[in-house]
């Protein structure tokens, strides 16, 4: 592993503020305070920023030479809304909210990189940092585009990087094309006639149509959909009366849909709606379909993979770095900077949590899990890796 000395020596620094951001997490464009750490450092280091993209994003700025090149690197830097059971000194002091997704060491990482090529400047262009809010649902990445981001900053590509437990720390996991998967809500309401239920035949049951209408949509993913092109259908909800001896007027059903494409997409919600019109006609009744695109699917180019991949070799090793790591159902909102941008998005390696001190949870260190913990031997290969990344990319272009 070639990791560079100043940010190794760094790294009690950087630790003392991932665990100063994990300890005070924030909401969806609610990162006032994190936002004003990441600018005090930055400032600190003199590094420009822009401040107020998104709501609560940051841009770093750093030039050097006289190049018009520049790369963009992100760090996500919002928690979620879940209650940590953690116990040891770091653990979220703001209840019912956490950084159970990692995006406190991501920030962290980041900051590392920043502080290394404010310091040296070994390249010659501009290294855009993107400290960006609102990524667990808030869109926060297409917020930031909205306000401007590749408009006044013009950046050749943009990088993403992502912890991932399960793979060995100092390892890295990529691949081309499709990463991770679309994002997708429905929420669909049957509409019927409510009566006692003694007497079925004096209304029109809408739980009992619910039923087929969730049994039906499965044939979509079965029969309709090519069966080499992933797809996921979930019912997460159903929602219908609130007494033992009448049946409902209404009946709701919620759930999502991933995807890593849009044509499978288009498919299944066609087909969701068809099916749900006609299964209620065939029974009287009536509904409401409603459909939400959130995320769309993470497409990584194959340039940039191919280019990521050799800066994490030349850092971790060839045998440290996975070129075809399986792709993910879960969803990010950088694929919405990948649909403007050339770019690539990695997964770091945060091992399987043997790293947690004692007071953590006895559940295991998963993404969103209240017992997650990000591990701080991360930081150093992380920002070594931005660094390697920025300085690569503004010598060979």
């Amino acid at each position: 592993m070639h990791l560079i000395d100043p940010i190794v020596q760094f790294q009690t620094e950087l630790q003392s503020i991932r665990r100063a951001i994990h300890a005070h997490p924030e909401l969806c464009f609610e990162e006032h305070d994190t936002a004003e750490l990441v600018a005090q450092k930055l400032t600190e280091w003199g590094i420009p920023i822009v401040r107020g993209l998104g709501v609560t994003g940051v841009v770093g700025i750093i030039k050097n030479g006289t190049s018009e090149r520049a790369i963009g690197l992100r760090a996500d830097m919002d928690a979620l809304p879940m209650q940590e059971i953690n116990t040891f000194a770091h653990a979220s002091k703001n209840n019912g909210k956490m950084h159970a997704c990692g995006h406190d060491g991501h920030t962290a990482m980041l900051l590392g990189a920043a502080h290394y090529l404010a310091t040296h400047r070994n390249f010659d262009g501009t290294v855009y940092l993107i400290f960006q809010p609102a990524e667990e649902g808030g869109g926060g990445a297409k917020r930031m585009m909205e306000d401007g981001l590749f408009e006044r900053f013009k950046m050749d590509a943009v990088f993403g990087m992502h912890n991932w437990p399960g793979i060995p720390v100092g390892q890295f996991g990529v691949t081309a094309g499709a990463m991770m998967a679309s994002s997708n809500e429905f929420e669909v309401v049957v509409r019927g006639k409510g009566c006692h239920a003694a007497q079925p035949h004096k209304g029109i049951d809408p739980v009992m149509v619910a039923v087929q209408i969730a049994q039906s949509w499965q044939t979509i993913i079965t029969r309709n959909r090519n069966p080499l092109h992933s797809a996921v259908l979930s019912i997460t909800q159903i929602h219908a009366g609130s007494a033992t001896n009448v049946i409902p007027d209404d009946a709701r059903l919620v759930g999502t849909v991933r995807t890593f494409d849009a044509a499978t997409l288009d498919l299944i919600e066609q087909r969701m709606q068809a099916v749900a019109e006609h299964t209620a006609a065939a029974f009287d009744a009536e509904i409401d379909f409603h459909f939400k695109r959130n995320y769309p699917a993470l497409i990584n180019h194959a340039a940039e993979t191919a280019f990521a991949v050799q800066v994490m070799q030349d850092v971790v090793g060839a045998d440290k770095v996975n070129s075809s790591v399986e792709p993910t159902m879960g969803a990010e909102d950088f694929a919405f900077m990948l649909e403007e941008k050339a770019g690539c998005y990695v997964f770091i390696g945060n091992g399987e949590g043997d790293h947690r001190m004692a007071g953590h949870g006895l559940g295991p260190c998963n993404l969103h899990n209240p017992s997650y913990d990000f591990n701080d031997d991360l930081l150093p290969i992380g920002a070594t890796y931005w660094v390697r990344l920025a300085e690569t990319w503004l010598a060979a272009r």
